[in-house]
């Protein structure tokens, strides 16, 4: 086997990847009250929906140990790449390179590389499906990881919620200060900065207001188009999902388009009826 893609949990696999040795998904651990929720192929959404509805206290999540990343780097794969969600967000970077630097020490040749994400959700899919094509166009190790770097370079994230406790009670809004009251029904329209950080953008009165002002910074930040994935994520909205796809689509042409539903992590940040989009 040529090479492998590991893809930590926050980032949602595509369908054909989950039954491909060369994909492995590093599941974080989901905290409901009392309750660990591994994140893996048996996440229930809808089941983990409800679990937090009724669940007095925030939920929160684990990132692997550097130990798991160690066992999963440690394949015949002759090329290993790591995608991890935001370091600004969470210590899976961290944890990655530190299980790197655990199986160097017994296999000093073995080629691993870990890329920060500076994202999250779909985005992480993105980047796992540019390591993809840079390796079936023949690429070497070190042309691969240059490419993916300069393509995360030019990734935009976008990000509309109905909830945001989860993040800010978990201190993901540390940088952010201008969130207004949720009771008048203003909906932030966040962003990621090029650190990976959160920022709000803009903000609207209502959902609707707020995912076609998204729309609009979606588009008015990114460039070239015909070479790009338009990726969203849902958390239970599909809908919705739906809906921004076509709206996009009537002011830009991107190269492809694909709507996932959000996995354990980011169904725990989105929370019921958030869209995460990434171009």
């Amino acid at each position: 086997m040529g090479y492998k893609i590991i893809i930590d949990s926050c980032g949602e696999l595509l369908e054909k990847w989950k039954g491909d040795s060369r994909f492995e998904s590093v599941p974080l651990t989901l905290i409901v009250g009392v309750e660990h929720v591994v994140d893996d192929e048996s996440f229930d959404q809808k089941d983990f929906l409800e679990k937090v509805a009724v669940c007095p206290s925030v939920p929160k999540s684990a990132c692997p140990s550097p130990e798991r990343y160690r066992s999963a780097f440690d394949t015949d794969a002759e090329r290993v790449y790591a995608v991890t969600l935001s370091a600004e967000l969470s210590g899976s970077y961290n944890s990655a390179v530190l299980g790197r630097k655990l199986l160097l020490e017994d296999r000093p040749d073995k080629q691993i590389y870990v890329f920060n994400s500076r994202s999250a959700s779909v985005g992480e899919t993105l980047i796992g499906m540019k390591i993809q094509e840079c390796e079936e166009a023949g690429m070497s190790f070190e042309e691969v990881i240059s490419a993916v770097e300069d393509y995360i370079e030019t990734m935009n994230t976008f990000f509309v919620l109905e909830n945001l406790d989860a993040l800010r009670k978990n201190g993901r809004l540390t940088g952010v200060k201008a969130l207004v009251a949720s009771a008048l029904k203003i909906k932030p329209i966040m962003g990621s900065t090029p650190e990976g950080g959160i920022c709000q953008l803009d903000q609207a009165r209502g959902i609707n207001r707020a995912l076609s002002k998204m729309i609009d910074y979606v588009i008015d930040r990114t460039a070239d188009w015909e070479h790009r994935i338009l990726a969203i994520s849902n958390c239970n909205c599909r809908e919705r999902a739906e809906l921004l796809k076509t709206a996009i689509l009537k002011r830009v042409r991107p190269k492809d388009v694909i709507i996932l539903d959000t996995a354990g992590v980011s169904t725990l940040y989105a929370s019921d009826g958030g869209i995460i989009v990434v171009a």
